[in-house]
């Protein structure tokens, strides 16, 4: 079981940038894989960025070049750098964990992860 905490969301200005952090406590580097989802009202789960087992990562199209996911694994904390950001990046952020090896690259689904956190709000005003 992988228990996950998100921050660092907030209100940032259009260009600006934020970093969000996931404190996942049972996290295990190699035998877990980690993400980033977006929510906005009235849609499901969007796939921003994962990390795989392996270090191999996943960016959605949107994001690419602006966002870099990373992990620390000595503090078993998962990281999103997020600049120039938009505001069609508004959204609840939610961190997610899974098994490693598992991924459907480079496609980012929600299914291939079971365990969530509580989500993290960023707000880019337009």
């Amino acid at each position: 079981h992988v228990r996950l905490v998100e921050s660092g969301g907030g209100s940032v200005q259009a260009g600006g940038s934020l970093i969000l952090s996931c404190v996942a406590s049972g996290y295990k580097p190699g035998e877990h894989s980690m993400a980033w989802f977006r929510r906005v009202p009235g849609q499901g789960r969007e796939g921003i960025a994962d990390i795989d087992g392996d270090g191999t990562t996943d960016y959605a199209e949107p994001v690419k070049g602006r966002f870099t996911i990373s992990l620390d694994n000595a503090k078993s904390t998962l990281y999103l750098q997020m600049n120039s950001l938009k505001p069609e990046d508004s959204g609840m952020y939610y961190c997610a964990a899974g098994v490693a090896g598992i991924l459907l690259h480079p496609r980012i689904v929600d299914n291939q992860f079971e365990w969530w956190g509580q989500g993290t709000l960023v707000t880019v005003p337009s």
